[in-house]
């Protein structure tokens, strides 16, 4: 190693002490780095307060009234979000038309894209079910009485 080393360092020229130079402010800022880093323990897990602001005996009717309420203010939620959504479909459509853009072929090929999309997935989830398996719990079938 030391006779390598020695032939290496002859083959440097007048350069073995610029390179020597370089090599120890290099391996100088490598070691600072290092010994600049703190290194912290994991955090212990959280404590956790459970706090319910539901009352504790609630009755099943004001539980199913509830849970009433609350799908009611989804379907609502739902259908503004759906509503919103189409003013801007309609808004991408009218700067797609006032660019030159075909906006109805446009649609109509997204369309049977998703189409394919859709029956593809459907595809594959009946085969897997064939075949036993469950590809997808929500995606599959009710099961039937018989």
């Amino acid at each position: 190693m030391i006779a390598d080393f020695a032939i290496v360092w002859k083959q440097a020229g007048s350069n073995r002490w610029r390179i020597a130079a370089v090599s120890a402010a290099c391996t100088f800022g490598v070691f600072y780095l290092m010994t600049t880093q703190e290194a912290k323990a994991p955090h212990p897990p959280p404590k956790v307060t459970y706090i319910s602001v539901l009352d504790e005996h609630r009755t099943d009717a004001q539980i199913l009234a509830e849970n009433i309420a609350n799908q009611k203010d989804k379907e609502a939620w739902l259908r503004e979000q759906a509503r919103r959504d189409k003013d801007v479909r309609e808004l991408y459509k009218t700067i797609g038309r006032v660019s030159g853009m075909d906006v109805d072929k446009i649609a109509r090929e997204a369309e049977a894209e998703e189409a394919e999309r859709d029956r593809a997935e459907r595809a594959r989830i009946e085969e897997t079910l064939r075949r036993g398996g469950i590809a997808n719990p929500k995606l599959a079938p009710a099961p039937t009485a018989e």
